[in-house]
């Protein structure tokens, strides 16, 4: 890869390294030049610029991601993993589905140690994430990386199974014993009961029964029998006074039962009084030190979430829970509870809706045909407006909301039976703007940000919509996301939910992109393929030339 300054007459071809402006224009960072634009930069006064050329043997930073990526999920083919696009050489690993993430960390350090361009950076071992929350990246550093290199990456990533895979959480039924002394409070052993509840919920399980007795062997062997018969699979004994020895009251009971000790004592603290067992038909049986009446985290937890999720957990596996394992002065670990909410706003996908903006006249449309609004038009056999919100529907964008206007009791019959929510603009004849102080507010409050499209834009596929949110990171500068082609920005945009309130000030028959360069600190450009999202419908000739060469194509 060649890098450095060249005179601007010769930087054709070449990737900018800052952002440059060229009047109006502006060349976002890794931006791929053209002829026009060095004109225009030229045009603007600049006479030399910062580059990078590839060469021979380089592959381009997201077509490296991808390969590496690409590798990665051929391995872990039905391993809970969903995989996003490339941007700006960066590719994301979402779980597919809440679970622990299991991890080859030898050949994760094997490829991060083949070339320093190519990184892979994972979530720890075990940790527990829900459904889209992100579990790794592949990020290449510079803007390309040496194809050998990325070769040599891709094969261990292939061999061997999976190197990253989320084990999903299974729905347990879950039996709770609590023994009993003659002095305890029963409010003690309903808070227990409540905590446990807690615990098991955050892992998708249900505390199905409880049984109490006295804290003696017979009764404790007595009462597993019960659970066992009421269909409980994982069962848990707390008991009035702590296990002390792998002869105690509990692990005898236990046996009493039919069923095996395997472990006693743990190096997790808290949890180090925890006993590992097993009953007489195989499924385990965890004696629960105290701390397991309180709800933060202990050693307990690390087990039932490996259990749950159909990890196979025996005495080796909980003595190398060491490292890492004093919890004691970690007032950052949540609580059950708490790690519900974290888990809320962990490093999921963000969560985007789609604005569809459907409510305007389009007069030049209906002024040479004297039809229906240009929304209503064929399109492949259903109407424009329902092929834009059928992209949106297959896209990860949710929800959908169409704002609506002119000719709207048409353009509602249309979508009649598509999942979207639809807001009526009394004020549509005023122009776009009132369009977005309509459909702004009725936006759920728990999303990160919003896709603006317009409704006459037919070409624009799912695919294109997903690129725009995998881009979308306000902690890394991408908080508005504007597709491009050609040098040229389009539609839609996704905008992050800071930006509403501005969106919702605008007056007139104009949009919010005039914000754009307002905050030009907080813009992502993303290169499209083809001309799609250059390409809105005005006028019948436009929509004859659109169908002409469309025939055939769907919105996904």
């Amino acid at each position: 890869m060649i890098y450095g300054e060249v005179a601007i007459a010769t930087a054709a071809g070449a990737r900018l390294v800052h952002r440059e402006r060229a009047g109006a224009r502006s060349f976002a960072k890794g931006h791929l030049l053209t002829d026009e634009d060095v004109a225009a930069l030229q045009a603007a006064g600049a006479t030399k610029v910062t580059v990078v050329r590839l060469e021979p043997g380089d592959v381009g930073e997201d077509a490296a991601a991808d390969i590496v990526a690409q590798a990665i999920m051929g391995a872990a083919t039905g391993e809970g993993l969903d995989r996003g696009p490339a941007f700006t050489g960066r590719v994301n690993l979402h779980a597919a589905t809440a679970g622990l993430v299991l991890l080859d960390a030898a050949r994760i350090d094997a490829i991060n140690r083949i070339d320093p361009a190519i990184t892979i950076a994972t979530l720890a071992p075990y940790a527990l994430v829900e459904a889209k929350q992100m579990v790794a990246t592949v990020k290449i550093i510079p803007y390309a990386a040496p194809e050998a290199a990325i070769k040599a990456c891709a094969e261990i990533a292939a061999t061997s199974g999976p190197l990253i895979r989320v084990a999903p959480l299974r729905h347990e039924k879950v039996g709770l014993i609590q023994t009993r002394l003659p002095d305890m409070k029963a409010s003690v052993l309903d808070k227990t009961a409540r905590i446990t509840a807690e615990r098991l919920a955050v892992l998708g399980s249900d505390l199905t029964a409880e049984k109490r007795c006295g804290h003696a062997a017979d009764e404790i062997a007595a009462a597993i029998k019960a659970l066992k018969a009421e269909g409980c699979g994982l069962l848990l004994i707390v008991g009035a006074s702590a296990i002390a020895d792998r002869r105690d009251v509990i692990p005898v009971g236990i046996e009493l039962a039919g069923g095996t000790v395997e472990h006693f004592g743990m190096p997790v603290d808290p949890g180090n009084l925890l006993l590992l067992a097993k009953g007489a038909d195989g499924a385990p049986i965890l004696g629960l030190p105290g701390c397991a009446r309180s709800p933060k985290l202990n050693g307990v937890d690390w087990v039932m979430q490996r259990l749950l999720a159909g990890i196979p957990v025996g005495p080796r596996d909980i003595q190398g829970m060491g490292v890492g394992g004093l919890l004691m002065e970690i007032p950052s670990r949540p609580l059950p509870r708490a790690e519900a909410e974290r888990r809320k706003g962990a490093a999921k996908m963000p969560k985007i809706a789609a604005l569809i903006l459907a409510a305007g006249r389009s007069s030049r449309f209906i002024d040479k045909t004297g039809g229906p609004t240009k929304l209503l038009a064929d399109v492949g056999g259903e109407p424009m407006i329902v092929r834009v919100v059928k992209a949106a529907l297959a896209s990860q964008a949710r929800p959908v909301v169409v704002v609506v206007g002119h000719q709207q009791e048409a353009v509602r019959a249309a979508l009649a039976g598509l999942d979207v929510t639809i807001v009526e603009n009394p004020h549509y004849a005023e122009g776009i703007s009132t369009s977005l102080k309509a459909g702004l507010p009725i936006l759920p409050t728990e999303i990160d940000g919003a896709l603006v499209q317009l409704g006459d834009m037919p070409s624009v596929p799912a695919s294109v919509l997903d690129q725009l949110i995998a881009a979308f990171n306000p902690l890394e500068g991408r908080a508005i996301v504007v597709p491009t082609s050609g040098g040229k920005r389009g539609n839609p945009v996704l905008w992050g939910r800071p930006f509403f309130e501005e969106m919702g000030k605008v007056q007139g028959d104009v949009g919010a992109r005039h914000l754009i360069g307002a905050y030009p600190e907080a813009v992502a450009e993303v290169a499209m393929a083809d001309d799609c999202v250059l390409l809105d419908i005005d006028e019948p000739a436009a929509l004859a030339d659109f169908l002409q060469k469309n025939v055939g194509a769907n919105a996904g």
